[in-house]
């Protein structure tokens, strides 16, 4: 990927040149040159920003997890339509999203939902997105049409590969089954291939029915819990290095990190102060401004 950017910029620093001297032939006009020039700067700026994902655990694929918070059908709501927000994001980014565990709501909407996006720099790009994201707007819920807050949380954890070693005693596993309830169709209601481990020693718990067959889905289930017992590494990592640069990167129920009003027509970043008011295309998956200027902000 850096060599492919880097040679990208060459090529268009040499189309630079190639252009101004065109230009002085009076064979390319200003408008030409400039925005050539001005794709040199996107590409000079775009590498700069990547300097940015320079943690081992940057260059990973990750594990995004959505737990809606109090205020029952509102709030799963909100959590699908976050879901949807990162789904779109991934899909455009060219991520492979794969979601591995679901728990829907009474009503509408996800009580928690769980996704893997696979892909260079995945876990590196949506990091900033640990915290607490708020919504505000007048609900389609409610029959007086008043205007609702909801809450949701979102955990981000690197998906470990073979390049990185996390031991995991089998006999610190405890395992149950049960029958999957996302889509599927007839089958998953009538076989228990889902599969909940728990990790004894550090009290982790995940779930996994993604796939059709119980092995494949216990299989799965590990994978998910050595990403978590990295994060847990990382972010003791991060504590014993810094509480000032640990306290960017909490994921408490406290720490809101982002508000989408969509009566004001405003998503507002509460860390960076990065603002889009075109609400529709953040919850679309225009994502990517906010991860940068995370980012940055982070990095500086």
């Amino acid at each position: 990927m850096w060599v492919n950017k880097y040679e990208g910029i060459g090529n268009v620093m040499d189309e630079i040149e190639v252009l101004f001297e065109f230009y002085k032939e009076g064979e390319a006009t200003v408008e030409e040159v400039e925005s050539t020039y001005q794709k040199a700067v996107v590409l000079v700026d775009d590498i700069e920003f990547r300097s940015t994902l320079d943690k081992e655990e940057d260059e990973l694929s990750c594990l995004l997890e959505i737990n809606a918070g109090a205020g029952g059908t509102e709030a799963c709501d909100w959590a699908e339509m976050l879901y949807r927000m990162y789904v779109m994001y991934g899909e455009k980014a060219g991520y492979r999203v794969q979601e591995l565990n679901r728990v829907s709501g009474d009503v509408a909407g996800v009580k928690s939902v769980e996704i893997q996006l696979t892909g260079d720099y995945a876990y590196g790009m949506l990091k900033g997105e640990n915290g607490v994201h708020r919504l505000v707007r007048v609900s389609p819920y409610n029959a007086q049409g008043k205007r609702m807050t909801s809450f949701a949380s979102v955990f981000v954890h690197p998906v470990v590969d073979n390049r990185i070693e996390i031991e995991v005693n089998p006999a610190d596993l405890d395992w149950d089954t049960f029958r999957a309830s996302g889509a599927g169709g007839q089958h998953v209601n009538k076989t228990e291939s889902a599969v909940r481990l728990r990790h004894l020693p550090s009290g982790l718990v995940v779930e996994c029915q993604a796939e059709r067959s119980q092995h494949m889905n216990r299989e799965k289930a590990i994978d998910m819990l050595k990403s978590r017992l990295y994060e847990r590494a990382l972010e003791e990592k991060r504590l014993a290095k810094s509480e000032t640069e640990a306290g960017k990167m909490k994921n408490e129920w406290g720490s809101q990190i982002r508000s989408y009003v969509l009566d004001d027509r405003r998503v507002k970043d509460h860390r960076t102060n990065h603002e889009n008011r075109n609400t529709d295309a953040v919850l679309s998956g225009d994502l990517e401004p906010f991860l940068k200027a995370f980012l940055m902000w982070s990095f500086n």
